[in-house]
């Protein structure tokens, strides 16, 4: 079995592939099983590194040996880590794919759709229905133009003969003004009166009494 077999597994049933989300679902498993696997063997590399540094003076051979293993562990995680990025971008890629098939999936049936929408039309029997309707607009324009013209029922004057009555009329009303101007020239004014006006009047003899009276009470009390 080959190793997209083992990764997405057979199909019984005629050999058909899986679906694109299989295939996407089937990556992120993978990738989620090497990062635990990342994770579990930079835990062993830190190990051996502490059991080398432990060992490093009191037992060179097993320092060695945890060292060996340790350069092994970073050759499993350098690999991993290669097999990351490749799965990664397969599976990027995928959906990728995955959306441009949906994509082109969506415009077909819109394709389709509208196909369908255009199957009675016929673009001949379009230009005649926008003739038609340009016509039909026409006619009612001037129905409306017919409709809002104003209407004399059967009284028809003749505008130069009622605009020369209304001359007429003016001049008969600025003669009368003229007329009566004229007249209120010959109205004689009135004169003016020659007669002086009246001199004040003299003191009343009430107050002349009084003022009497107040002399008189101002001997007595000397």
């Amino acid at each position: 079995m080959s190793l997209f077999g083992k990764i997405f597994g057979s199909n019984s049933k005629g050999g058909k592939g899986p679906t694109p989300q299989e295939a996407v679902q089937k990556l992120r498993d993978t990738e989620e099983m090497l990062a635990k696997k990342q994770e579990f063997l930079e835990k062993k590399i830190e190990h051996e590194l502490l059991t080398a540094k432990k060992n490093g003076t009191k037992n060179k051979r097993a320092a060695l040996q945890a060292l060996k293993r340790k350069k092994r562990y970073e050759k499993q995680l350098a690999q991993i880590d290669g097999t990351l990025s490749t799965i990664e971008f397969q599976r990027e890629a995928l959906e990728n794919a995955n959306t441009n098939t949906e994509v082109l999936k969506n415009m077909g049936f819109a394709a389709k759709a509208m196909k369908a929408a255009h199957e009675n039309m016929d673009i001949d029997k379009v230009d005649d229905l926008m003739a038609e309707i340009t016509e039909q607009q026409e006619v009612s324009q001037e129905i409306a133009d017919a409709i809002s013209r104003p209407v004399g029922f059967g009284e028809e004057f003749d505008e130069d003969e009622l605009i020369a009555e209304l001359e007429e009329l003016e001049q008969e009303e600025l003669d009368k003004n003229l007329l009566e101007i004229e007249g209120t020239e010959d109205v004689p004014l009135p004169s003016v009166p020659f007669t002086s006006l009246p001199a004040k009047p003299a003191k009343k003899k009430v107050e002349e009494d009084e003022d009497d009276m107040a002399d008189l009470e101002a001997w007595a009390a000397n």
